[in-house]
């Protein structure tokens, strides 16, 4: 497969990344992914100018990506990726500098890495529901911020796994923020709940867009905390991302949401978000 680094396009197998790239001694780097449709790239602007939010909170030397959009485009097409679905991943580090917590000097180059592959969507899942579980927050408190520095993300979900569900959902001082990998949302008396968008959460290019979709529905929504005690009377809720998109969750910390199935207003969401993406 055809990628990009550092300004050349190239096969994947031939790109070589230094030891001493701050991406990979501290995990200093940023990242994105961004959904293509039939070769279609979903909101590429909402991701590029949150990670170009990214490079300035994180002070880089940059913070202008702009041209990635259309750097995307070329891996999809020059990949083959034009029917179907595929996802384009971004990667931005401090670049190479002899490892030292300051920050190197202001004219060492970023590492700008970018790929296309295609991507195989959970299907069956989307029409059952999943299961999910609740965990405790352990992660920084910048998490607006899409770093590549995971490690929490990937502890919970391995007990997720371990324990036969889709996502882990992370619980601070009682109150529900988001999934490992996706946004939560809670349906409660048909208004549709969602945690504010601060830096306890990334702040999701899919989430905005079911924002979009619910007013054009005339489905209220409600920006406000969710505590786990509510979680129990919850008539539906979903998880939602890049790779997720709509995913019902239907029974959590073992327990059934509603009546066990996907319900009647994460079904419409659902129906509406892929015509969305596809028009």
């Amino acid at each position: 497969m055809l990628s990009y680094f550092n300004g050349t396009f190239m096969p994947d197998e031939d790109i070589r990344i230094s030891p001493l790239d701050r991406g990979f001694t501290f995990a200093d780097s940023l990242y994105e992914v961004i959904r293509a449709y039939d070769g279609k790239m979903f909101r590429p602007e909402a991701h590029i100018a949150r990670l170009n939010l990214g490079a300035k909170e994180l002070r880089y030397n940059r913070n202008d990506f702009s041209e990635l959009i259309e750097v995307g485009e070329k891996l999809i097409a020059e990949n083959g990726l034009i029917t179907g679905d595929a996802l384009v991943y971004i990667q931005v580090t401090r670049g190479v500098y002899p490892r030292t917590h300051r920050f190197p000097p202001s004219d060492v180059p970023l590492t700008v890495y970018v790929n296309a592959t295609p991507f195989e969507p959970k299907r069956e899942q989307h029409a059952t529901g999943v299961s999910a579980i609740t965990v405790p927050e352990e992660r920084w408190a910048r998490c607006h911020i899409k770093s590549t520095g995971l490690l929490p993300h990937v502890l919970a979900h391995q007990v997720a796994a371990e324990a036969g569900a889709y996502e882990a959902l992370f619980v601070r001082d009682g109150y529900v923020l988001e999934g490992t990998r996706s946004n939560f949302v809670m349906i409660k008396r048909g208004t549709l709940v969602t945690q504010p968008r601060t830096n306890s959460i990334l702040p999701g290019t899919t989430l905005a867009a079911i924002l979009d979709i619910c007013e054009e529905l005339n489905i209220p929504t409600q920006d406000r905390r969710i505590p786990t005690s509510e979680l129990l009377e919850a008539n539906e809720m979903f998880v939602l991302g890049t790779a997720t998109e709509v995913m019902p969750i239907v029974e959590i910390d073992g327990h059934t949401v509603g009546d066990g199935t996907p319900g009647p207003l994460t079904k419409q969401i659902q129906i509406s978000f892929d015509r969305f993406v596809r028009s």
